[in-house]
């Protein structure tokens, strides 16, 4: 018996007529088969680049938090560090 390859779920979409000769004669260009394949194509990439910059946005927002709890949380600096500042600033005196 042959394993048959199972159908997508299907989307419903109106648009003007104006957008779908701009979108029909991009899928023509592009060189994709049909319509569907083209704005699948596209949709998912797009889809793909947003979800990309969120992931950054929230790593970069992770990020933040740390530096500034870092910087402004009630931790104290180690012996090292304070001695290290010391070497420093009498180095540069």
């Amino acid at each position: 018996m042959e394993a048959r390859a199972s159908k997508g779920e299907r989307m419903e979409l109106r648009v003007s007529s104006a957008e779908k000769k701009i979108f029909k004669r991009a899928q023509k260009l592009s060189g994709d088969k049909s319509l569907s394949s083209f704005m699948i194509r596209i949709v998912k990439k797009e889809s793909e680049e947003i979800l990309a910059r969120d992931s950054q946005i929230i790593a970069t927002e992770a990020d933040r938090k740390i530096f500034f709890d870092t910087i402004f949380g009630s931790t104290k600096p180690n012996q090292a560090l304070v001695d290290a500042a010391l070497k420093f600033k009498s180095k540069s005196a």
